[in-house]
């Protein structure tokens, strides 16, 4: 049976999903609040043992730089052209949805952009990432995907490959075209690829990490951790922020710790690792989640800012990308060209 979502669960499930953007995947903000108004709640979501394997399903989100959504937003229907490409090249229509990205605004993409589809539980990350060779449909080969993108003024691109990198050079270059953000498509699959090669019942995750947040959101820090299932790495002051010197879209920053350690936080697009004292105590897959210490608030990277005071909070990742070594190494901080901050647990990884 579906879960029926009331419009009283909306905030827990966008903390939830900024939670699971690790410092990445933009901020849900402007779905949120698009969502307040949106006439269609309740939702259903679906797990994808409630549908007919065979059913044709698509995932949807945004791609680019998110902070452009803020000053451009993407209007009513932004992939209504996109998902009608897909539908054309594949001769059938496509009566299912998901996520494209578990993590941040595209977390949320279902809800606002389902125009009568049914949403399913599931999405191809389960987490922010930065690249989309990294989403899970294409980390296990499954053949026939078809992704379709915005070029800017009103054009399509339809991308059909079964080189997972070439996808991510294509549709960076078609986004770049159109400005720096725009809408992304993937299609070509159905709900039991979904079953066998992407993350399910995430967004399930995302309201129950949520709501726990929310609860104790005024209370001692490392409560809030614990109800996150997580722990509380520090509490701090941010002294200095590097950049990297193999990598200037690396970045580095020195947290001073209450209790007198010195952490360390890295991060691109998303947080990587965290350290104490050169000690590796998180690295992903893990979820690094950085919260303002007095607001709560749960910050970007592009937030974390000289003497703000945070915490950092460790939580699991997906199980899914621990599945196998061939998971692992696209999410590993070596896939961002971190090798020695790679922290794989090899008694837990299948061989």
């Amino acid at each position: 049976m579906p879960t029926l979502l009331e419009r009283d669960r909306l905030p827990a499930l966008a903390t939830g999903f900024a939670i699971l953007g690790s410092g990445g995947g933009g901020a849900t903000t402007m779905l949120e609040l698009a969502l307040r108004d949106e006439r269609a709640w309740p939702f259903e979501l679906h797990s994808v043992d409630d549908l007919d394997p065979e059913t044709p399903c698509l995932a949807v989100g945004f791609v680019g730089s998110t902070m452009l959504l803020s000053e451009r937003l993407p209007g009513t229907d932004p992939f209504g052209r996109l998902i009608g490409a897909a539908e054309r090249w594949l001769g059938h229509r496509i009566p299912a949805i998901c996520s494209l990205e578990g993590g941040g605004v595209n977390g949320l993409t279902p809800f606002a952009f389902a125009a009568g589809r049914t949403i399913v539980d599931a999405d191809l990350t389960g987490r922010a990432v930065p690249s989309l060779d990294q989403m899970s449909i294409l980390v296990d080969e499954v053949p026939g995907i078809v992704v379709t993108c915005d070029t800017g003024a009103g054009g399509v691109a339809l991308v059909e490959t079964e080189r997972a990198l070439d996808i991510e050079r294509v549709v960076r270059a078609a986004i770049v075209q159109a400005g720096g953000s725009g809408g992304m498509v993937f299609a070509g699959f159905t709900v039991g690829d979904l079953r066998a090669h992407a993350i399910v019942g995430n967004a399930a995750r995302a309201l129950e990490l949520g709501g726990a947040f929310l609860a104790r959101i005024d209370g001692p820090l490392t409560a809030l951790a614990e109800s996150l299932g997580g722990r509380l790495l520090a509490e701090g002051r941010v002294s200095s922020i590097e950049p990297d010197s193999r990598d200037p879209h690396v970045l580095t920053f020195g947290i001073d710790g209450s209790s007198g350690a010195l952490h360390r936080l890295v991060a691109r697009s998303e947080t990587l690792a965290f350290m104490t004292d050169g000690r590796l105590e998180a690295a992903a897959p893990d979820l690094i989640v950085v919260v303002d210490a007095v607001s709560r608030d749960i910050l970007e990277v592009t937030a974390i800012s000289m003497a703000r005071h945070v915490a950092v909070i460790r939580v699991d990742g997906p199980d899914w990308w621990s599945g196998s070594p061939e998971r692992l190494r696209h999410v590993l901080p070596s896939a961002y060209g971190l090798d020695e901050l790679d922290e794989v647990r090899t008694d837990e990884v299948p061989a």
